[in-house]
């Protein structure tokens, strides 16, 4: 019996002021694992959102090499065109829309930001949400010559071609193109962006 009760005095429980730096050591960490989780959920989102603007980009790409026809008076001569509108005054949204006049951008009247309506030329108002935004430097142009920022930018695609025809009121004349980005911004902090190439080719960075 003195054996065995020696054997127990022996083992001792956590003092006060080892359990104090257990504790402590725990709610650091905790802290840190928070903190980080934030950030990354803040990063898988962003990406998200340039994936959804891609998508985008390429859905009507495919919209006018379909040959889709709008219900819109088009005339004899019109081609299949559609297209996508950002403007660097319009943070949080942008639209599609059917190039109806073949003008190569949105012109009819609910095109103007940042009051975009539907109807006229214009299919659909994609809103940014979550805080996120195309900052108002988010448009730009990447090449020889090139200006670093755009006021706009239209994507419009015309049917039989896959290549993008891309204007802006930014003049652009003697830019001799790598890509055009469109830049997102989290209120959190990541980044990421989009780049449309004369061939075609839509990549999220």
């Amino acid at each position: 019996m003195i054996k065995t009760y020696e054997k127990i005095k022996n083992i001792r429980g956590m003092t006060y002021v080892e359990l104090i730096v257990v504790l402590s050591i725990m709610s650091a960490m905790a802290t840190v694992v928070i903190f980080n989780y934030g950030t990354f959920q803040a990063k898988i989102e962003i990406k998200n959102l340039a994936s959804d603007i891609a998508l985008e980009i390429v859905e009507v790409q495919k919209l006018s090499l379909s040959g889709k026809l709008p219900q819109a008076a088009t005339g004899p001569t019109w081609k299949p065109s559609y297209g996508v509108y950002f403007s660097s005054t319009t943070t949080t949204k942008f639209i599609s829309f059917v190039d109806l006049n073949n003008s190569n951008t949105c012109s009819s009247a609910g095109c103007a930001p940042p009051s975009y309506s539907i109807g006229g030329e214009v299919l659909d108002i994609i809103n940014i949400t979550k805080g996120n935004t195309i900052p108002a430097s988010g448009l730009g142009v990447s090449g020889s010559g090139c200006p670093a920022t755009v006021t706009n930018l239209s994507i419009v695609f015309k049917r039989p071609n896959s290549t993008p025809i891309i204007t802006s009121s930014t003049s652009l004349v003697g830019c001799a193109v790598s890509y055009f980005t469109v830049n997102i911004l989290s209120p959190k902090g990541p980044t990421a962006g989009i780049r449309i190439y004369p061939s075609g080719r839509v990549q999220v960075n």
